[in-house]
């Protein structure tokens, strides 16, 4: 029972033993449990909380973009579990705990269906930014230090933005790189597929079938021709 139910206490444990017929003092159970020590993966754990509440899950974090001037600029963005959607994200040169909080506003006018948000241990997410989140209605969880998988999620959008945007593009300033993002979410919303969806979209693209047997797919440039969309055209 220990190993199988590592968040049991003495007490569950004695009360399912009396269920079995076992006689035996839950003080004795509670020496036992101390004896095995530590119960459970850590990592395990995890893993089940994001899988059995992904329908009500945000994360949210922060990365960086050097212009071509070397100004660093800081992208803030809040994505979705479930269909991977980005609710909002904003840049800017200066983040505050106070420029994170109106960025919630926007995120998050009204209460949600979304009841956790998973965020790093970065200090611009301090304690006003939490006390924000629960104003709200989300109960804030927070990653352990330098444990970067437990943001899968966000983790990989910003390995996604890098390899398929700004490695290939360099911003000039704020502005520049704002609008850069802004399409690159468009495109990664509406056009790209992604394996964890089934191969759709997060905004669920529909499969188009040819018009005809004579139809021609065709391709769309999106983000400058680094990618395409493939579409039917009728002959």
């Amino acid at each position: 029972m220990a190993n199988e139910n590592p968040d049991w206490g003495a007490s569950k444990i004695h009360g399912e033993l009396q269920k079995l017929g076992f006689v035996v003092s839950e003080r004795s159970v509670a020496r036992y449990l101390r004896r095995v020590g530590r119960r459970g993966d850590p990592c395990k754990r995890w893993l089940t909380f994001l899988q059995n509440h992904r329908e009500a899950i945000v994360a949210m974090d922060f990365f960086t973009v050097p212009t071509v001037t070397f100004q660093l600029l800081y992208c803030f963005f809040v994505i979705e579990h479930s269909r991977r959607k980005i609710l909002h994200f904003n840049v800017t040169r200066h983040p505050t705990a106070e420029w994170v909080i109106q960025q919630l506003r926007e995120a998050f006018p009204e209460a949600g269906r979304y009841r956790y948000a998973i965020l790093d241990r970065d200090s611009k997410l301090d304690a006003d930014v939490l006390a924000f989140l629960k104003a709200t209605g989300l109960k804030p969880k927070r990653t352990s230090f330098q444990v970067p998988w437990q943001n899968g999620i966000a983790e990989r959008w910003v390995g996604g933005c890098r390899r398929e945007l700004l490695d290939h593009a360099i911003p000039r300033n704020e502005q520049h790189l704002r609008r850069l993002v802004r399409d690159y979410v468009a495109y990664f919303q509406e056009d790209g597929i992604h394996d964890a969806l089934g191969k759709d979209t997060p905004n669920r693209r529909p499969v188009e079938r040819s018009p005809s047997p004579q139809a021609t797919a065709i391709s769309s440039a999106r983000l400058g021709g680094l990618h395409h969309r493939y579409s039917w055209r009728a002959a």
